[in-house]
């Protein structure tokens, strides 16, 4: 086998390889002739079947084998002898002649076919001593256990019948059926019986609840409202809609007293104990906030740190992924490049600086966790499945099953553990200050944009294991 590199510029390689036909005849040669002893053909006893006549009725899938080692083989021996490390799997080009092909099936030709390849940059890890971030702190304040237990205590209300002929409040639960129709025609999943409603809870689509303060029971509606342009039903989103609907039912909410009882009845010991868990948990969300924003401001300062040329195909692939999701998000919400403000030019310009900034952050990342040894234990991956598996009663065993047959499925699962792992190495490295702040503060201005770095965990896991 001969490996010549034939190009090189930036991160992309491509090896001219040649199997000589001779080389060809001698590898499916010593093939056939390991087949002798496991092959039973009739008219022959076993291990005398010829090595002729095993290449007249196997020769051609056994040389296809034959071919596919020596490209495995070559790709090593590319990737050893030339100390790289590859972005992407190896893109293998074989000669469009087919009758050249042919020949060197038989073996009475030399094979050469090319392999193309993309490295990974070679960088420094950057100083990061300079590096000061703000961690912001926020305590839950009495008013908001309050307003938790108020919350808790209106879910678990009792709730009893009006008397005859009285009207439904704000507030009330009522008991309907209904029809919808859009364009005068019903609609998958737009109806319903015996269903139950809070009035005022903002648990139907917006304008419903409102249309029905005033009902009597045994009334007849016809209450008319918009779904939203963000609906989760794409055939429905932002349509017009008309509900027949007829109310069965009016309750009145009782009062939910807030006691040591009402906290036994959720399991706890004792009111003050209800309360505690309570702010734990509210302390919970607001440690999640700041980590969110903590990590995107580390993401930040990590990606002005390094410059470096990204594998072109990472690129692309990570961009088609982005871009599907944009385009994915303007439908679902009827919405255009131009009510957004942007052409789809400007727009792509912008989420191609993303994906680029992804990929960036990506290598960086496992970069870090390679250097630090940072690894992810099987069993912390099985706590992650448990915890997934859980999300699916009733389907547990099939989730079960489908991520521990799907190494994928997996490794997506592993990516995030590892990220979390590296901005923690990471955050060990720079200053880092504490600042008190409202809830308002913390919360402000959050959203899912492409910039938070979670992304750029997958690229990174797959490249640290």
């Amino acid at each position: 086998m001969q490996v010549t590199e034939i190009n090189a510029q930036g991160l992309k390689r491509e090896f001219q390889v040649l199997l000589a036909a001779q080389e060809l005849e001698e590898r499916l040669t010593t093939e056939l002739s390991g087949m002798k002893d496991k092959v039973q053909l009739k008219g022959f006893r076993p291990g005398k079947v010829p090595v002729a006549h095993l290449r007249k009725v196997y020769g051609r899938s056994v040389m296809a084998e034959v071919v596919q080692n020596a490209v495995n083989e070559a790709n090593r021996k590319i990737v050893s002898d030339n100390g790289l490390k590859l972005a992407l799997e190896p893109q293998v080009e074989f000669p469009t002649d087919q009758a050249e092909v042919e020949k060197a099936l038989d073996a009475k030709a030399d094979l050469a076919f090319k392999v193309a390849l993309e490295v990974m940059p070679s960088f420094e890890l950057a100083d990061l001593s300079d590096v000061s971030l703000k961690k912001l702190v926020a305590k839950p304040e009495d008013s908001e256990v309050d307003e938790a237990l108020q919350r808790m205590a209106g879910q678990s209300r009792p709730f009893t019948e009006r008397e005859e002929g009285a009207e439904a409040q704000d507030g009330d639960r009522v008991t309907i059926d209904f029809v919808g129709r859009i364009d005068g025609e019903e609609f998958q999943g737009g109806k319903g019986e015996g269903i139950d409603l809070e009035l005022g809870s903002g648990s139907f689509i917006p304008g419903f609840e409102e249309q029905l303060v005033g009902a009597k029971v045994g009334e007849k509606r016809v209450v008319k409202a918009t779904f939203p342009e963000a609906y989760g039903a794409e055939q429905l989103a932002g349509k017009d809609a008309e509900f027949d609907v007829t109310v069965t039912k009016i309750q009145a909410p009782g009062e939910a007293k807030i006691d040591d009882e009402f906290a036994k009845s959720l399991g706890m010991d004792s009111l003050e104990k209800l309360r505690e868990a309570i702010a734990k948990a509210i302390g919970g969300d607001f440690e999640a906030a700041s980590r969110r924003k903590l990590k995107k401001d580390l993401l930040d300062a990590l990606d002005g740190k390094y410059a470096f040329e990204l594998p072109p195909t990472l690129v692309a692939q990570e961009f088609a992924s982005v871009w599907a999701q944009v385009e994915q998000d303007l439908k679902a919400r009827g919405k255009s490049f131009e009510d957004e403000d942007t052409t789809e030019e400007k727009a792509q310009a912008d989420y191609r600086k993303i994906a680029e900034r992804r990929v960036r952050l990506g290598l960086v990342l496992a970069q870090v966790g390679e250097s630090a040894d940072i690894k992810v234990s099987d069993e912390e991956v099985n706590q992650a499945l448990i915890a997934r598996v859980r999300q699916f009663p009733g389907q547990e065993q099939q989730v079960w099953d489908f991520y521990r047959k799907n190494p994928q499925a997996l490794a997506e699962l592993r990516a995030p553990l590892f990220e979390e792992k590296v901005v923690d190495h990471v955050l060990g490295q720079v200053k880092l200050v504490e600042e008190p702040v409202s809830k308002e503060t913390l919360f402000a201005d959050e959203d899912d944009d492409d910039t938070t770095g979670e992304k750029p965990a997958d690229k990174a896991e797959v490249k640290a294991d």
